[in-house]
């Protein structure tokens, strides 16, 4: 797709290039524990990864590509025998999670749920530092988490974001 490889990552939706706004201290420990929350909870299943470039080249429109804070990727879905295509997958990882980033808009937000879904995501995960809330959405549902809550999807039932734990110490 000939996208530059920068810091912060370059995004490709559906054509248009968006770069990711820099991450900030609340931004890299979110990622961070949900990095490590995600890996304990995957164990054997799949793998995680931050900043994972993933590839959607659809036949009759634009292409997009794009590097979701944390990733999970189910061997089921990516398996071993992909070999270096697991490096540049073009598939949507299982869970996606964005942390966002002040600079984020709703719009671009909003697309890129949309393709992630499009492609195979089966859960999209979006933290908010400002508010302390956290959004699941599937195809079928969307739900907002805030203190005292734990965050819970139908699609992984044993996945589980204690929200109060997750932002403790962000101040």
């Amino acid at each position: 797709m000939g996208i530059p490889e920068v810091k912060p990552a370059i995004e490709s939706i559906r054509g248009r290039w968006e770069q990711k706004v820099s991450p900030r201290r609340r931004h890299a420990i979110l990622q961070a524990r949900l990095s490590t929350l995600l890996t304990n909870w995957a164990g054997d299943r799949g793998e995680v990864g931050s900043e994972w470039r993933f590839y959607f080249v659809p036949v009759d429109a634009k292409p997009s590509s794009l590097v979701p804070d944390v990733a999970y990727v189910s061997f089921e879905r990516m398996p071993e025998a992909w070999g270096e295509l697991r490096e540049a997958p073009t598939i949507a990882p299982d869970i996606a999670i964005e942390v966002l980033s002040p600079g984020d808009r709703k719009r671009t937000l909003g697309e890129k749920i949309d393709l992630y879904l499009a492609y195979g995501s089966k859960l999209v995960v979006v933290v908010d530092p400002l508010a302390r809330t956290v959004a699941t959405l599937t195809n079928a549902t969307s739900e907002t988490f805030g203190a005292g809550e734990v965050a819970r999807s139908n699609v992984y039932r044993d996945l589980a974001l204690d929200i109060d734990d997750l932002f403790a110490r962000l101040e």
